[in-house]
């Protein structure tokens, strides 16, 4: 065993217990861990993690932890650099449906198991949407966010602001239920697929040449606009006015 001396940042209080909370700390730990290994058994996800020092110089999760290591832990940080593109796990069907809204590539099956979307998360690079810690501990999954809101429109808040989804977002450019790109639909192609009040009212349609759906700008549509200029107005990164 070695002990090292540990501090987490502030935003990273609540995965900690009570006793390490804004404060330094003394832990044993394994020997050879590393500091991903260190981190994670004190129950902070690598994904939640931006910078660390060790003993004031920068470190990665790879290095080893030893005897008398004093290790500071930072937040992660947004990095404009890495695609958006996420995958939200079984339990976040909302908000895949909401991001799929803003126009913003989400995959999600209630059905995927957890190796299955580790799998995907590895293969793809795509950002692990999920309330399940022991998930994103996993180390395929290099990309990921605990997503700490209970209902759905302040999970979307949350992302959003993570993100700096604002200046991103697309809104009504996929399909909600199959993640394809909306193709532009001729009214009159319409006829007889919609509702002939729909085709009275509307003169714009979008179609999803995966599931076959039809969209129109209906007082739904309006009803999520306004949802989703909320929550892009909660976005301290956003630059919209």
């Amino acid at each position: 065993m070695s002990q090292a001396t540990f501090r987490f940042a502030d935003e990273l209080s609540g995965f900690l217990r009570p006793g390490h909370r804004g404060r330094a700390f003394v832990q044993d730990c394994a020997r050879a861990a590393t500091l991903k290994n260190a981190i994670e058994a004190l129950g902070v996800p690598h994904t939640e993690v931006g910078a660390l020092t060790v003993n004031g110089e920068p470190a990665t999760l790879q290095r080893a932890v030893r005897d008398g290591d004093a290790v500071e832990v930072a937040a992660y940080r947004y990095d404009a650099s890495q695609p958006l593109i996420f995958l939200a796990d079984a339990h976040l069907g909302g908000l895949a449906r909401f991001l799929r809204m803003l126009g913003l590539d989400t995959l999600h099956d209630p059905a995927w198991p957890d190796a299955e979307i580790r799998r995907i998360a590895h293969g793809e690079s795509r950002i692990v949407l999920t309330r399940d810690r022991g998930l994103l501990m996993c180390r395929e999954i290099a990309r990921g966010c605990y997503v700490r809101a209970i209902r759905v429109e302040a999970q979307l808040a949350e992302v959003v602001s993570r993100y700096r989804l604002s200046d991103e977002a697309r809104p009504f450019t996929l399909c909600l239920c199959c993640n394809v790109v909306l193709e532009k639909f001729p009214k009159e192609k319409a006829i007889g697929r919609v509702p002939e009040r729909v085709l009275e009212l509307h003169q714009d349609f979008t179609h999803c040449s995966a599931c076959g759906r039809i969209y129109w700008p209906g007082t739904h549509y309006e009803r999520m606009r306004h949802a989703l200029d909320r929550i892009r107005g909660q976005d301290p990164n956003s630059t919209q006015v």
